[in-house]
């Protein structure tokens, strides 16, 4: 059985090397390793045991700089998954360069960043993209599938909440600091405010939100609670917990973020973990054994098959005729007269729709979904919830782009 490919007019696989062998790399790995149309061929990253084991699986030396892997000719796009405060200066170096970009969310800390970024893919004559992020899981897509056919009128309300243990997890002292690009702003609302503008059209005019810093052991934000208005007149209320009590995955038939099945035996074992650290640099040195090459790293730590989709939480989208209701499986429409269950087969490569759009992109020329200007308005509305939180104000945020109804579909 093989997965739903799309057709290329460039040579396949698409190559690819990597800047950054941590937890956004691995996340991505059973995909590249599954999905024939990329092949992994270069990576750099400055741990030399994560270096060691690229060199291991792919039977490949890994570069010594990003400057030497942008380099190399035998590389067509770079894969930027180094972290957030690097995401700029690879981008605007794998540009220079001639390579096609695409970075992880999110796509930098500053929107003027974003703009250097746009700028210098737009002078290179290469295509930009950014994610993953979970504006590209299957449940998703159908959903602006649904929206974008009108059998169910426009989009009116949605509302979207997520709880995890995501501040409890092992972190470096950069995951923790705001400034550095720490906290459930970035990291965390990247995904969801990205989900949201998608289904709700793109265009956010007005921002006011909350957050919540609650312990001082892990000074960032861990939570926070936005209402967003539309410019076509939807409005949306996103809310974030990281602090590891309720898990709303329960409401997903504990279906985890990965699409894995979770067990009872799962609640609290963040807190859990964290609680055996004796001192800061033994929470550094657990995340790093637990990282690609580490000491506790484990080659087949995740299989390609899922047991479901991936997804970011709960969410309901209300429409004039309908609610719609994503989930780990597919979507629920609640009619005006009738209520059905739209299945989506399961995955057969994880996050292949990374790869459908990455692939359209490059190989065929067309302008991603998650392009730099997406991109960046995903970020404006994510400060903008920051600044309103401290402001105590609503706030309009910059550099909105409307969603590209059509172009992305769920895979089957």
């Amino acid at each position: 059985m093989t997965a739903n490919l799309k057709p290329t007019l460039l040579p396949l696989p698409l190559r690819i090397g990597v800047i950054g062998l941590g937890r956004a790399f691995t996340l991505m790995l059973p995909t590249l390793q599954a999905d024939p149309r990329v092949r992994l061929v270069a990576a750099t990253d400055p741990l030399e045991p994560a270096r060691r084991q690229f060199g291991i699986d792919f039977a490949v030396r890994a570069d010594s700089s990003a400057e030497a892997l942008c380099a190399r000719s035998d590389v067509d796009v770079v894969y930027i998954a180094s972290p957030h405060q690097f995401h700029t200066e690879h981008a605007v170096l794998a540009a220079a360069h001639g390579k096609h970009v695409w970075v992880e969310k999110p796509m930098a800390l500053g929107l003027g960043d974003c703009t250097r970024m746009i700028e210098a893919t737009q002078v290179a004559g290469v295509q930009l993209m950014v994610g993953h992020s979970h504006s590209f899981d299957g449940p998703v897509l159908r959903t602006r599938q649904l929206i974008d056919s009108g059998d169910y009128g426009a989009v009116k309300m949605i509302h979207a909440f997520n709880y995890t243990d995501f501040l409890y997890r092992p972190r470096r002292p950069q995951e923790l600091d705001t400034a550095a690009g720490g906290g459930v702003i970035y990291s965390q609302a990247a995904h969801q405010i990205d989900i949201v503008r998608l289904l709700g059209g793109g265009q956010v005019k007005s921002v006011r939100a909350f957050t919540g810093a609650w312990d001082s052991g892990r000074p960032t934000e861990g939570a926070y609670s936005a209402l967003l208005g539309f410019a076509n007149g939807a409005f949306a209320s996103a809310t974030y917990s990281g602090y590891g009590h309720f898990d709303s995955d329960e409401l997903l038939g504990n279906i985890g973020e990965m699409g894995q099945t979770k067990t009872v035996g799962d609640y609290g074992m963040a807190r859990k973990r964290l609680r055996s650290f004796l001192t800061a640099q033994d929470e550094i040195a657990a995340k790093a054994a637990r990282n690609y090459g580490g000491q506790n790293w484990q080659t087949t730590a995740r299989s390609a098959t899922q047991a479901a989709h991936q997804h970011f939480g709960h969410m309901v989208v209300s429409c004039e005729k309908a609610d719609l209701r994503p989930d780990a499986t597919g979507v629920a429409v609640y009619g005006d007269h009738e209520k059905r269950f739209d299945a989506l087969p399961l995955p057969i490569i994880p996050r292949v729709e990374v790869i459908d759009e990455l692939v359209n992109a490059v190989g065929l020329g067309q302008q991603p979904l998650h392009s730099g200007s997406w991109a960046r308005a995903s970020l404006a509305v994510c400060l903008a919830i920051q600044e309103s939180a401290q402001k105590g104000l609503e706030v309009v945020p910059a550099f909105q782009t409307a969603c590209q109804a059509g172009t992305q579909k769920a895979t089957a």
